[in-house]
Parts: structure tokens; sequence; C-alpha cells
């Protein structure tokens, strides 16, 4: 665990990486900042207006702009620095395990879904009061058979 925190805070310690982020969030948040700077001091009021409409924006709990950042300085740290093996093999090792994860969740869902769709047949076959369709489906249990014998008897 103390390894894997490791190379994540190495990888975004890196000096690239750091350049890449910086320029992803003058892309993403940056400009709005300007706008409202140079709309306040030249007296703008679209560029001012336009600017805080956005950073209202992106203040909100809804807005993915941390997630898009990350994801535009990756990108510009891949068309940037082609050649910086180290960093790329950390993105590319994490990738790799964020797809093992995808699949393994999917993989347990395919697995619970028939069990949980026949474990609801069953509590709706239980349920309704017409035991000997059930039966003929093959959804009761041996010891509700049973109980159905004695009641018989």
């Amino acid at each position: 665990m103390r390894e894997k925190f490791k190379k994540i805070i190495l990888f975004f310690a890196n000096p690239r990486f750091l350049l890449c982020f910086g320029l992803g969030w003058i892309i993403t948040n940056g400009w709005a900042y300007a706008f409202v700077g140079i709309g306040a001091v030249a007296d703008i009021g679209w560029m001012t207006a336009v600017g805080t409409a956005y950073l209202a924006f992106l203040w909100l709990p809804i807005t993915p702009e941390k997630i898009i950042t990350i994801g535009i300085s990756i990108l510009l740290l891949k068309w940037l620095f082609p050649n910086d093996k180290k960093t790329l093999k950390i993105l590319i090792d994490l990738k790799n395990k964020v797809k093992d994860a995808i699949k393994s969740k999917r993989k347990g869902k395919k697995e619970q879904s028939p069990n949980e769709s026949a474990l609801i047949k069953n509590e709706a076959d239980t349920s309704s009061s017409d035991k000997p369709d059930a039966e003929a489906s093959g959804n009761v249990s041996q010891s509700d058979k049973h109980k159905d014998n004695e009641t018989n008897i």
C-alpha cells in the first residue's frame, strides 16, 4: 500500500506532469480568472460577467472540472513528453489496474445476475398461493413438498 501511494505521489510531483497540469488548469480555469481580472481593470462588462459566471459554475459540487483538468494534463503529458518512459509506464500500469478492476466487477455482476433473478423468482413463486405451478416449475424446496404431504395426510 505504501509503495502504491509513493508511486502516485511521484507521478503527480513529477515536474513534467506539474507543467502539464498547469497548462491543463489554464485551459479549464485560468482563462476565467484572466477574464475577471482583465474585465475588472479595463471595465469590460461582458468579460467580467462571462468569467464570473464560469467561475461560479466551477464552484458547484457537480462540476467535473478536476477530472477534466487531470485528463487534459495526462493527454498533454503524452503529447509533449512522449519519451518520458517512467511516467508513461506509471500511467499504463494505472490504466491496466483500472481495466482489470472494471472487468472483475462486470464479471462479478454477470455471475450474480442469474442467482439474483432465480432468488427473486423463487420468492415470487413461494409468495403466490398457487403451489402446483411452483412445483411444476421446480422452484419448490423439499421441505415445502414435505409440508404439503403432511397436510394432505
